[in-house]
């Protein structure tokens, strides 16, 4: 198993780091069992359709040159962090992070009106690609308990749910508070703890992009 792995991702490197490559590397390379160990590097496992058939080469390159363009739009988004990231299938895909201070107020599940703007931008982005699926989640950092953090971060990642929904988005799949599991920085400082209290959206290929893919027809 260590030598496929190495062999598959040592693959990957030499046909270049842009996504058209390492879609092609993962097709070519079997799809799921990359997949789910791409995935669980990346620390993403919880995102990604369930892929029902095998994905060729030419269907994978295809899924990262369009995740490129879903990416390009993103950027464009305020106060916005985009990342490329893979979901649990090996595919590319965009990670868009808010801090929650230009989200909400302190201690507070309620949107400012400060957020209005970059949400109706990420909503655009999400409505003109249709294809892809989007996971919400929230995060707080480790000052307070549990009880405290986790419905904090959950009714958080439902405000984002509910004003992109209230603004057309219908391809959300998965909603999940976090509370401080899952740190970005070190909260021992004042700059970790504000890095790691934040909400991430999640773009990903859905199983209608992975079929379109596999036909020829993802554009």
């Amino acid at each position: 198993m260590k030598t496929l792995i190495i062999a598959l991702c040592a693959g990957m490197v030499m046909m270049g780091c842009n996504n058209m490559g390492k879609g092609a590397a993962i097709g070519a390379g079997g799809g799921a069992l990359l997949g789910a160990v791409v995935g669980k590097i990346a620390g993403n496992t919880v995102i990604g359709a369930a892929v029902g058939t095998a994905v060729g080469a030419g269907a994978g390159a295809l899924i990262g040159r369009h995740m490129d363009k879903v990416k390009a739009q993103a950027q464009a988004v305020e106060n916005a962090q985009v990342t490329e990231v893979q979901d649990a299938n090996g595919f590319d895909a965009v990670k868009v992070t808010f801090d929650s201070g230009i989200l909400f107020a302190t201690n507070s599940s309620n949107l400012s009106a400060a957020s209005n703007k970059c949400i109706s931008q990420i909503a655009n982005v999400l409505k003109q690609n249709g294809d892809v699926d989007v996971a919400i989640f929230g995060h707080t950092d480790s000052t307070g308990s549990d009880a405290i953090n986790n419905p904090l971060s959950q009714k958080r990642a439902a405000a984002v749910e509910s004003k992109l929904k209230a603004l057309g988005v219908t391809t959300i799949k998965r909603v999940e508070g976090q509370g401080s599991t899952n740190p970005v920085a070190d909260n021992s400082t004042a700059e970790g703890r504000k890095q790691n209290r934040r909400v991430e959206v999640y773009m990903y290929a859905s199983q209608a992009m992975i079929n379109a893919a596999n036909s020829g027809t993802l554009q």
